[in-house]
């Protein structure tokens, strides 16, 4: 049986998220959406050259959105998208310093975890 997908944020990336204009919020919920049900795209894709991180991709009218996030598959009961943080920028390149921020969140994320297994980590 697959394990259902969730997608949580860190404090940082549910800042960024809460503070995003309406219209980009919603193609960012539409995009978990997609991908919480399987479907794949380039709103989603890994960042090459990187140690398993993703980001999710939207654009406005003069910029380009990322929310950087990676794969949880501890829990026997789910599988966690753990979004790290977001940007803005004017360009479609993702800055290498943005991948490796994601990088050591994702190992303090893991250092940290408790090793509960049920799916109750709290993420906040």
């Amino acid at each position: 049986m697959k394990k259902p997908i969730e997608i949580v944020f860190l404090k940082e990336a549910e800042d960024y998220h809460q503070e995003l204009p309406e219209k980009i919020k919603k193609k960012f919920l539409f995009s978990f959406y997609k991908v919480k049900n399987g479907y794949k795209g380039e709103w989603f894709k890994k960042l090459k050259d990187s140690d398993g991180i993703f980001e999710f991709k939207e654009r406005g009218l003069d910029k380009f959105y990322r929310i950087f996030a990676f794969w949880d598959k501890t829990f026997e009961s789910k599988v966690l998208i753990v979004g790290t943080h977001g940007i803005n920028k004017k360009s479609n390149k993702t800055p290498k310093k943005e991948i490796k921020k994601a990088e050591k969140i994702k190992r303090l994320y893991f250092n940290n975890k408790p090793k509960d297994k049920n799916g109750t980590y709290n993420t906040r």
